[in-house]
Protein backbone atom coordinates (compact mmCIF):
# COMPACT_ATOMS: atom_id res chain seq x y z
CA UNK A 1 0.00 0.00 0.00
CA UNK A 2 1.13 3.26 -0.82
CA UNK A 3 1.10 4.98 2.37
CA UNK A 4 0.65 9.00 3.26
CA UNK A 5 3.77 11.02 3.23
CA UNK A 6 5.61 9.55 0.61
CA UNK A 7 8.17 11.33 -1.51
CA UNK A 8 8.76 8.80 -3.98
CA UNK A 9 9.91 5.66 -2.11
CA UNK A 10 10.96 8.02 0.94
CA UNK A 11 9.52 9.34 4.13
CA UNK A 12 5.86 7.22 5.61
CA UNK A 13 5.64 6.96 8.91
CA UNK A 14 8.00 4.06 11.25
CA UNK A 15 6.73 4.81 14.51
CA UNK A 16 6.39 2.77 17.63
CA UNK A 17 2.06 2.19 18.15
CA UNK A 18 2.63 5.22 21.20
CA UNK A 19 3.39 7.51 19.10
CA UNK A 20 0.45 6.94 16.27
CA UNK A 21 -2.22 9.27 18.17
CA UNK A 22 0.08 12.02 18.82
CA UNK A 23 0.59 12.13 15.43
CA UNK A 24 -3.07 11.35 13.50
CA UNK A 25 -3.82 14.66 16.03
CA UNK A 26 -1.31 16.43 14.47
CA UNK A 27 -1.95 15.68 10.87
CA UNK A 28 -6.07 16.45 11.19
CA UNK A 29 -5.18 19.65 12.92
CA UNK A 30 -2.85 20.71 10.06
CA UNK A 31 -5.03 19.80 7.34
CA UNK A 32 -7.58 22.20 8.80
CA UNK A 33 -5.42 25.00 10.30
CA UNK A 34 -3.70 24.97 7.16
CA UNK A 35 -6.32 26.36 5.21
CA UNK A 36 -7.90 28.48 8.02
CA UNK A 37 -8.23 32.19 7.20
CA UNK A 38 -8.01 33.21 10.97
CA UNK A 39 -4.44 31.16 11.61
CA UNK A 40 -2.99 32.13 8.59
CA UNK A 41 -3.54 35.69 9.35
CA UNK A 42 -2.59 35.52 12.59
CA UNK A 43 0.89 33.73 11.21
CA UNK A 44 1.58 35.85 8.72
CA UNK A 45 1.35 39.09 11.32
CA UNK A 46 3.66 37.08 13.65
CA UNK A 47 6.38 36.57 10.55
CA UNK A 48 5.65 40.35 9.39
CA UNK A 49 5.40 42.44 12.96
CA UNK A 50 7.98 39.85 15.07
CA UNK A 51 10.32 37.89 13.00
CA UNK A 52 10.65 40.71 10.89
CA UNK A 53 9.64 39.25 6.99
CA UNK A 54 9.65 39.92 4.21
CA UNK A 55 13.97 38.60 4.75
CA UNK A 56 15.87 41.11 2.24
CA UNK A 57 17.34 39.93 -1.07
CA UNK A 58 20.38 41.67 -1.04
CA UNK A 59 22.54 41.72 -4.24
CA UNK A 60 25.90 41.27 -3.15
CA UNK A 61 27.67 43.35 -5.72
CA UNK A 62 31.66 43.35 -4.27
CA UNK A 63 30.89 39.46 -3.92
CA UNK A 64 30.18 39.37 -7.46
CA UNK A 65 32.94 41.72 -8.67
CA UNK A 66 35.66 40.01 -7.00
CA UNK A 67 34.47 36.36 -7.89
CA UNK A 68 34.00 37.65 -11.33
CA UNK A 69 31.17 35.58 -12.53
CA UNK A 70 27.26 35.59 -12.37
CA UNK A 71 25.52 37.90 -10.00
CA UNK A 72 25.18 36.93 -6.66
CA UNK A 73 22.27 37.42 -4.23
CA UNK A 74 22.10 36.75 -1.03
CA UNK A 75 18.34 35.92 0.60
CA UNK A 76 19.23 37.22 4.54
CA UNK A 77 17.22 34.44 7.04
CA UNK A 78 20.02 35.90 8.95
CA UNK A 79 18.09 38.60 9.86
CA UNK A 80 14.99 36.87 11.02
CA UNK A 81 14.17 37.70 14.56
CA UNK A 82 16.86 34.71 16.96
CA UNK A 83 19.28 35.13 13.86
CA UNK A 84 18.17 32.17 11.38
CA UNK A 85 15.38 30.89 9.04
CA UNK A 86 14.28 28.08 12.08
CA UNK A 87 11.29 30.80 13.50
CA UNK A 88 10.03 30.27 10.65
CA UNK A 89 8.35 26.90 11.33
CA UNK A 90 8.66 27.56 14.91
CA UNK A 91 6.19 30.10 14.91
CA UNK A 92 3.59 28.05 12.28
CA UNK A 93 4.09 24.91 14.78
CA UNK A 94 3.93 26.59 17.96
CA UNK A 95 0.74 28.54 17.00
CA UNK A 96 -0.71 25.50 15.59
CA UNK A 97 0.17 23.88 19.23
CA UNK A 98 -1.60 26.45 20.42
CA UNK A 99 -4.58 26.28 18.66
CA UNK A 100 -4.33 22.42 19.47
CA UNK A 101 -4.98 22.86 22.62
CA UNK A 102 -0.68 22.03 24.09
CA UNK A 103 0.62 23.70 26.66
CA UNK A 104 4.08 22.15 26.65
CA UNK A 105 6.48 22.62 23.63
CA UNK A 106 9.46 20.21 23.16
CA UNK A 107 12.30 20.41 20.85
CA UNK A 108 15.80 18.56 19.64
CA UNK A 109 18.76 21.36 18.38
CA UNK A 110 22.07 20.80 17.15
CA UNK A 111 23.60 23.83 16.37
CA UNK A 112 21.32 25.81 18.93
CA UNK A 113 18.89 27.90 16.49
CA UNK A 114 16.14 25.89 16.76
CA UNK A 115 16.03 25.69 20.75
CA UNK A 116 16.48 29.34 20.61
CA UNK A 117 13.53 29.69 18.40
CA UNK A 118 11.20 27.54 19.60
CA UNK A 119 12.13 28.67 23.52
CA UNK A 120 11.40 32.32 21.62
CA UNK A 121 8.18 31.27 20.71
CA UNK A 122 7.48 29.68 23.97
CA UNK A 123 8.19 32.67 25.49
CA UNK A 124 5.71 34.67 23.45
CA UNK A 125 2.84 32.07 23.42
CA UNK A 126 2.86 31.62 26.98
CA UNK A 127 4.05 28.07 26.58
CA UNK A 128 6.37 25.69 28.97
CA UNK A 129 9.32 24.46 26.83
CA UNK A 130 12.08 21.92 27.10
CA UNK A 131 15.00 21.24 24.62
CA UNK A 132 16.83 18.30 23.76
CA UNK A 133 20.63 19.00 22.99
CA UNK A 134 23.28 16.58 22.52
CA UNK A 135 26.14 17.26 25.45
CA UNK A 136 29.03 17.78 22.60
CA UNK A 137 26.63 20.43 21.04
CA UNK A 138 25.80 22.29 24.45
CA UNK A 139 29.63 22.52 24.55
CA UNK A 140 30.18 23.81 21.17
CA UNK A 141 26.95 26.10 21.26
CA UNK A 142 27.83 27.74 24.79
CA UNK A 143 26.01 31.12 23.89
CA UNK A 144 22.69 29.06 22.63
CA UNK A 145 22.25 27.55 25.69
CA UNK A 146 22.25 30.34 27.92
CA UNK A 147 19.62 32.42 25.70
CA UNK A 148 17.50 29.08 25.62
CA UNK A 149 17.60 29.29 29.35
CA UNK A 150 17.56 33.37 29.47
CA UNK A 151 14.22 32.94 27.46
CA UNK A 152 13.12 30.15 29.82
CA UNK A 153 13.34 27.53 28.90
CA UNK A 154 15.11 23.84 30.21
CA UNK A 155 17.70 22.59 28.69
CA UNK A 156 18.58 18.95 28.68
CA UNK A 157 21.97 18.06 27.69
CA UNK A 158 21.72 14.39 26.18
CA UNK A 159 24.78 11.83 26.88
CA UNK A 160 23.74 9.12 24.90
CA UNK A 161 25.55 8.10 21.47
CA UNK A 162 27.61 10.29 19.90
CA UNK A 163 26.06 12.77 22.12
CA UNK A 164 24.76 15.23 19.27
CA UNK A 165 21.82 15.89 17.13
CA UNK A 166 20.67 12.32 16.19
CA UNK A 167 20.49 11.76 19.92
CA UNK A 168 18.73 14.95 20.68
CA UNK A 169 16.05 13.66 18.50
CA UNK A 170 15.78 10.54 19.71
CA UNK A 171 15.48 11.65 22.97
CA UNK A 172 13.21 13.93 22.48
CA UNK A 173 10.68 11.37 20.76
CA UNK A 174 11.06 9.65 23.88
CA UNK A 175 9.95 12.53 25.79
CA UNK A 176 6.88 12.87 23.57
CA UNK A 177 5.73 9.55 23.81
CA UNK A 178 5.55 10.14 28.01
CA UNK A 179 3.49 13.03 27.82
CA UNK A 180 1.48 13.58 24.60
CA UNK A 181 -1.67 14.87 25.86
CA UNK A 182 -0.65 18.75 26.65
CA UNK A 183 3.02 18.24 24.72
CA UNK A 184 3.86 19.19 21.02
CA UNK A 185 7.17 17.78 19.57
CA UNK A 186 8.44 21.33 17.67
CA UNK A 187 10.60 19.08 14.98
CA UNK A 188 13.05 21.45 13.40
CA UNK A 189 13.55 20.31 10.07
CA UNK A 190 12.00 17.90 6.92
CA UNK A 191 12.48 14.72 8.94
CA UNK A 192 11.05 12.36 11.04
CA UNK A 193 7.44 10.89 10.19
CA UNK A 194 4.84 11.96 8.49
CA UNK A 195 2.84 14.83 8.50
CA UNK A 196 6.04 16.96 9.96
CA UNK A 197 8.07 16.51 6.56
CA UNK A 198 5.51 18.68 4.78
CA UNK A 199 4.32 20.89 7.56
CA UNK A 200 8.11 22.17 8.47
CA UNK A 201 8.41 22.67 4.24
CA UNK A 202 5.03 24.59 3.95
CA UNK A 203 6.50 26.47 6.62
CA UNK A 204 9.98 27.52 5.54
CA UNK A 205 8.38 27.66 1.80
CA UNK A 206 8.12 31.39 2.62
CA UNK A 207 11.80 31.53 2.04
CA UNK A 208 11.33 30.51 -1.93
CA UNK A 209 7.53 31.86 -2.03
CA UNK A 210 9.25 35.71 -1.42
CA UNK A 211 12.59 35.13 -3.17
CA UNK A 212 11.01 34.11 -6.30
CA UNK A 213 9.09 37.26 -6.31
CA UNK A 214 11.78 39.59 -5.06
CA UNK A 215 14.34 38.48 -8.21
CA UNK A 216 11.46 38.43 -10.60
CA UNK A 217 11.05 42.44 -9.45
CA UNK A 218 14.59 43.26 -9.29
CA UNK A 219 15.75 41.30 -12.65
CA UNK A 220 12.47 40.60 -13.96
CA UNK A 221 13.15 37.02 -14.58
CA UNK A 222 14.17 33.90 -12.14
CA UNK A 223 17.48 32.77 -11.16
CA UNK A 224 19.76 30.28 -12.67
CA UNK A 225 20.63 28.52 -9.29
CA UNK A 226 19.49 28.38 -5.92
CA UNK A 227 22.20 27.59 -3.24
CA UNK A 228 21.21 26.59 0.49
CA UNK A 229 23.26 24.48 3.08
CA UNK A 230 21.55 20.76 3.65
CA UNK A 231 21.89 19.10 6.97
CA UNK A 232 18.21 17.81 7.54
CA UNK A 233 17.12 20.48 5.41
CA UNK A 234 14.74 22.82 5.81
CA UNK A 235 16.26 25.74 4.96
CA UNK A 236 16.89 24.58 1.73
CA UNK A 237 13.63 22.55 0.76
CA UNK A 238 12.08 26.24 1.74
CA UNK A 239 14.56 28.04 -0.64
CA UNK A 240 13.68 25.44 -3.32
CA UNK A 241 10.61 24.69 -2.96
CA UNK A 242 8.24 26.96 -4.65
CA UNK A 243 11.36 26.77 -7.75
CA UNK A 244 10.60 23.03 -8.01
CA UNK A 245 8.35 23.39 -11.23
CA UNK A 246 10.98 26.09 -13.00
CA UNK A 247 13.10 23.25 -14.86
CA UNK A 248 15.24 26.08 -16.12
CA UNK A 249 16.29 26.57 -12.21
CA UNK A 250 19.56 24.65 -10.93
CA UNK A 251 18.52 23.40 -7.18
CA UNK A 252 21.95 22.90 -5.77
CA UNK A 253 22.39 21.40 -1.81
CA UNK A 254 25.40 21.85 -0.06
CA UNK A 255 26.36 18.97 2.58
CA UNK A 256 28.66 18.68 5.38
CA UNK A 257 31.62 17.17 4.09
CA UNK A 258 33.51 17.35 7.19
CA UNK A 259 37.13 16.22 6.95
CA UNK A 260 36.16 14.66 3.06
CA UNK A 261 33.76 11.91 2.00
CA UNK A 262 36.70 9.81 1.20
CA UNK A 263 37.09 9.76 5.06
CA UNK A 264 34.14 8.27 7.97
CA UNK A 265 34.14 12.29 9.29
CA UNK A 266 31.43 13.76 7.39
CA UNK A 267 28.16 14.32 7.21
CA UNK A 268 27.37 14.09 3.23
CA UNK A 269 24.48 11.85 3.31
CA UNK A 270 23.19 11.83 -0.17
CA UNK A 271 26.70 11.57 -1.11
CA UNK A 272 27.93 8.66 1.01
CA UNK A 273 24.59 7.17 2.61
CA UNK A 274 22.27 4.27 1.78
CA UNK A 275 18.58 4.19 2.40
CA UNK A 276 17.64 3.13 5.55
CA UNK A 277 14.70 4.06 8.27
CA UNK A 278 15.49 6.41 11.31
CA UNK A 279 13.59 8.26 13.28
CA UNK A 280 10.21 7.72 11.18
CA UNK A 281 11.07 7.67 7.98
CA UNK A 282 12.56 6.39 4.79
CA UNK A 283 15.48 8.04 3.52
CA UNK A 284 19.17 8.30 3.07
CA UNK A 285 21.62 7.28 6.22
CA UNK A 286 25.01 7.65 6.87
CA UNK A 287 25.25 3.52 7.76
CA UNK A 288 28.28 1.51 8.66
CA UNK A 289 28.58 -2.22 7.15
CA UNK A 290 25.94 -3.93 9.60
CA UNK A 291 23.52 -1.34 8.25
CA UNK A 292 23.68 0.96 11.97
CA UNK A 293 23.86 4.24 11.76
CA UNK A 294 26.84 5.68 11.64
CA UNK A 295 28.90 8.40 13.62
CA UNK A 296 28.75 11.58 11.34
CA UNK A 297 31.36 14.63 12.05
CA UNK A 298 31.20 18.65 10.97
CA UNK A 299 32.42 21.31 12.21
CA UNK A 300 28.74 22.85 12.05
CA UNK A 301 26.43 21.53 14.78
CA UNK A 302 23.85 22.31 12.85
CA UNK A 303 24.72 20.34 9.52
CA UNK A 304 25.90 17.35 11.67
CA UNK A 305 22.79 15.08 11.34
CA UNK A 306 23.41 11.58 9.69
CA UNK A 307 20.60 11.38 7.13
CA UNK A 308 18.36 13.82 4.89
CA UNK A 309 14.77 14.89 4.68
CA UNK A 310 12.89 12.39 2.41
CA UNK A 311 11.69 15.18 -0.18
CA UNK A 312 15.23 16.20 -1.05
CA UNK A 313 15.95 12.55 -0.90
CA UNK A 314 13.43 12.49 -4.05
CA UNK A 315 14.91 15.45 -5.41
CA UNK A 316 18.00 13.73 -5.67
CA UNK A 317 16.73 10.62 -7.26
CA UNK A 318 14.93 12.12 -9.75
CA UNK A 319 17.65 14.23 -10.88
CA UNK A 320 15.80 18.22 -9.49
CA UNK A 321 18.52 19.13 -7.15
CA UNK A 322 21.76 18.46 -7.27
CA UNK A 323 23.61 17.79 -3.52
CA UNK A 324 27.57 18.67 -3.16
CA UNK A 325 29.93 17.91 -0.32
CA UNK A 326 31.61 21.09 0.91
CA UNK A 327 34.43 20.23 3.80
CA UNK A 328 35.48 22.15 6.76
CA UNK A 329 38.11 23.97 5.81
CA UNK A 330 35.91 25.24 2.35
CA UNK A 331 33.24 26.58 4.78
CA UNK A 332 35.63 27.97 7.18
CA UNK A 333 37.69 30.05 4.42
CA UNK A 334 33.83 31.23 3.21
CA UNK A 335 32.96 32.06 6.53
CA UNK A 336 36.06 34.57 6.40
CA UNK A 337 35.59 35.51 2.48
CA UNK A 338 31.85 37.20 3.29
CA UNK A 339 32.45 38.47 6.50
CA UNK A 340 35.64 40.51 4.76
CA UNK A 341 33.98 40.99 1.61
CA UNK A 342 30.67 41.63 2.26
CA UNK A 343 30.71 42.96 5.96
CA UNK A 344 28.12 39.83 6.23
CA UNK A 345 29.08 37.16 9.26
CA UNK A 346 27.76 34.00 7.68
CA UNK A 347 26.78 30.94 10.22
CA UNK A 348 28.88 28.30 9.41
CA UNK A 349 26.17 26.39 8.04
CA UNK A 350 25.72 29.03 5.24
CA UNK A 351 28.86 29.18 4.99
CA UNK A 352 28.98 25.72 3.08
CA UNK A 353 26.82 27.07 0.83
CA UNK A 354 28.81 30.36 0.43
CA UNK A 355 31.98 27.89 -0.16
CA UNK A 356 30.28 26.01 -3.23
CA UNK A 357 28.73 29.50 -5.17
CA UNK A 358 32.61 30.68 -4.64
CA UNK A 359 33.37 28.09 -7.24
CA UNK A 360 30.47 28.06 -9.46
CA UNK A 361 30.37 31.66 -9.81
CA UNK A 362 33.59 31.84 -11.80
CA UNK A 363 32.36 29.73 -14.40
CA UNK A 364 29.08 31.35 -14.83
CA UNK A 365 28.57 34.18 -17.33
CA UNK A 366 28.32 37.28 -16.02
CA UNK A 367 24.38 37.59 -16.88
CA UNK A 368 23.58 34.55 -14.79
CA UNK A 369 22.35 34.73 -10.97
CA UNK A 370 22.75 32.82 -7.88
CA UNK A 371 20.99 32.97 -5.14
CA UNK A 372 22.31 32.04 -2.09
CA UNK A 373 19.85 31.54 1.25
CA UNK A 374 22.14 32.87 4.00
CA UNK A 375 19.99 30.67 6.78
CA UNK A 376 21.91 32.10 9.57
CA UNK A 377 24.14 34.45 11.00
CA UNK A 378 27.76 33.52 12.49
CA UNK A 379 27.67 34.86 15.98
CA UNK A 380 27.32 31.81 17.13
CA UNK A 381 30.08 30.31 15.43
CA UNK A 382 33.21 32.75 16.23
CA UNK A 383 34.37 31.18 18.75
CA UNK A 384 34.49 27.78 17.35
CA UNK A 385 36.13 29.37 14.39
CA UNK A 386 38.91 30.79 15.89
CA UNK A 387 40.05 27.59 18.04
CA UNK A 388 39.62 25.85 14.31
CA UNK A 389 42.42 28.97 13.27
CA UNK A 390 43.85 28.10 16.61
CA UNK A 391 43.21 31.39 18.55
CA UNK A 392 41.62 30.58 22.43
CA UNK A 393 38.92 33.41 22.68
CA UNK A 394 36.63 33.49 25.37
CA UNK A 395 32.94 33.75 24.52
Amino acid sequence: MESKGRFGVHGGQYIPETLMNAINELEKAYEYYKNDLEFNRELTQLFNEYAGRPSLLYYAEKLTKELGGAKIYLKREDLNHTGSHKINNVLGQALLAKKMGKTRLIAETGAGQHGVATATAAALLGMECVVFMGEEDTKRQALNVYRMKLLGSDVIPVTTGTATLKDAVSEAMREWTKRISDTHYCLGSVMGPHPFPTIVRDFQAVISRESRQQILDKEGRLPDAVIACVGGGSNAIGSFYHYIPDESVRLIGCEAAGRGIDTFETAATVNTGRIGIFHGMKSYFCQDEYGQIAPVYSISAGLDYPGVGPEHAHLHDIGRAEYVPVTDDEAVNAFEYLSRVEGIIPAIESAHAVAYAMKLAPTMDKEKIIIITISGRGDKDCAAIARYRGEDIYE
